[in-house]
């Protein structure tokens, strides 16, 4: 069963300015931009509300109500910023946070209370938090978006509706509480509808037809009869654990124990789903509201407990819990399949034991000097050097061809040939010598000429490339072509690689 949290903040705006200017607390003072040649209301402090300021009224009209009243610039675009900050705070609480319109947030909470004790306890933890952090907050719990948004606003403070109860909560509440469009509401009004008891049993086709299908969605939305998606600021992780701690920890002890929990979890989770990890990633939330996080990564899909332990131990001293951290979750974005089958196999064959403790160790290595520093490169089918090979992300992929051992090969291979000036006694000779960013190298020994060209299909007019194995004078060999030949003019040189 979903269940949704609804975060409502009546004075988003002005809480915020009041933390940035404190000497504004309890003050009556407004923001306005200007709207046709006048300045409007677009967000009031809450003295200011008492005092019959209200959003949209004229500046000169509300200091006629209120001489003293304070008026600031509304800036536009503020009002997102600060709700996308407070939406991703919220991920601590929750893995979906979405932004409701100008001045809320939803949450998608299921499978969330139960860590802090409850719905009670969830609920309040969220609210105080934020009564912390400066902000005036309404919020509500129910089984739908419209049922939690309508409790939110019209509902007693921190109101918790029953599942299955959204019909008896929402009869005593305004049809506002149902998101109406606004002619539509008016028209409402002016029939006496003025709560949503009044309509909400009424036969559909009757609403439809005086009032649109936009009733009945919405109608059907706070019911839980219609679904409504919600769209979170950023993906979902699906494999995830969360750690709430009952007391701020500040010792590496507390936090060993929370990551072997987690990973606990997370490992149960992923045998249920046949899946493995193949990057985790390991946060902890400060007191402060500072984010810790370490992440590892895998050459092949895992799920060993003491393996992923290993892992992190190399990164967790970077772990600075401050004041103390209140909430771990580990997460897993990356996953594969990996059936039991497979994991036992790789433990039980020894040429699968030996791949395991190649990966193992693979890991133990990119933890240290990082991922991006190993590479594993496989055979692909082109004749060019630069293209007859891939990087493989995997230790589990599979050649699609072999790798071809009858023509000596540079061990460095250039990623882009560069090019050289050369001296050549004859057509297809090997040169002289060469120069290469400004040295002058003189040939001692050299073989060739080994012709290479590209597949027929891909690209007709390249021109062919004829490969020398050169050795100067101190010793040192290269790898140099010469593309295209001098009967079709005066062709170039370049360098391709360096021998050992």
């Amino acid at each position: 069963m979903q269940r949704f949290m609804c975060i409502w903040f009546p004075y988003l705006l002005t809480d915020r300015a009041i933390q940035l200017k404190p000497e504004l607390n309890g003050t009556a003072f407004v923001l306005a931009a200007p709207s046709r040649g006048r300045m409007i209301v677009r967000a009031a402090s809450m003295e200011a509300m008492q005092k019959g300021i209200g959003l949209a009224m004229v500046v000169a009209d509300g200091r006629a109500v209120l001489p003293g009243l304070q008026v600031f610039n509304y800036k536009e675009g503020v009002c997102e910023k600060i709700l996308m900050e407070l939406a991703e705070w919220c991920l601590r609480f929750t893995p979906v946070a979405a932004i409701d319109a100008h001045d809320g947030l939803l949450l998608d909470i299921s499978g969330c209370p139960h860590l802090w004790g409850g719905e009670q306890r969830y609920l309040s933890d969220i609210t105080v938090k934020l009564a912390e952090k400066g902000y005036r907050v309404r919020a509500a719990i129910a089984d739908t978006i419209g049922t939690a948004w309508a409790a939110a606003r019209y509902g007693n403070p921190g109101e918790i509706i029953d599942t299955g109860d959204q019909q008896r909560a929402l009869s005593d509440w305004p049809a506002s509480g149902l998101r109406i469009e606004p002619e539509i509401l008016e028209r409402m009004q002016k029939l006496g509808f003025y709560t949503i008891r009044s309509f909400i049993n009424m036969p559909g086709q009757v609403l439809r037809r005086r009032f649109g299908q936009g009733l009945l969605n919405r109608i059907g939305q706070a019911l839980g009869t219609k679904p409504e998606p919600l769209v979170p600021i950023r993906p979902a992780v699906v494999f995830q654990g969360r750690l709430p701690c009952l007391e701020p920890v500040r010792t590496r002890t507390a936090i060993d124990i929370a990551l072997q929990e987690l990973l606990k979890q997370l490992a149960q989770q992923l045998i249920r789903e046949s899946k493995g990890l193949r990057k985790a990633v390991f946060k902890s939330y400060r007191l402060d509201g500072q984010i810790q996080q370490i992440e590892i990564g895998t050459n092949r899909p895992v799920r060993n407990v003491l393996h992923l332990l290993k892992l992190f131990e190399q990164k967790i001293e970077t772990i600075k819990p401050g004041l103390g951290i209140e909430l771990f979750i580990l997460e897993a974005p990356a996953v594969e399949d990996l059936s039991t089958l497979q994991e036992s196999l790789w433990t039980a064959l020894g040429d699968g034991d030996q791949n395991t403790e190649l990966a193992n160790l693979l890991d133990r290595i990119a933890g240290k000097i990082g991922i991006q520093a190993i590479r594993r490169y496989l055979p692909a089918q082109h004749y060019w050097p630069e293209r007859s090979m891939k990087i493989t992300q995997s230790i589990a992929d599979k050649p699609e061809t072999v790798w071809k051992l009858d023509r000596p090969r540079p061990i460095c291979l250039l990623k882009n040939p560069e090019k050289i000036e050369v001296t050549v006694p004859i057509p297809d000779y090997p040169p002289m010598l060469f120069i290469h960013k400004g040295t002058i190298h003189k040939v001692k020994k050299a073989d060739g000429p080994e012709r290479i060209e590209r597949e027929w299909w891909m690209d007709k007019q390249t021109q062919i490339r004829d490969y020398y194995r050169i050795e100067d004078e101190t010793g040192a060999r290269y790898w140099i072509f010469r593309s295209g030949t001098y009967d079709e003019g005066n062709p170039a040189w370049f360098l391709h690689g360096f021998f050992a």
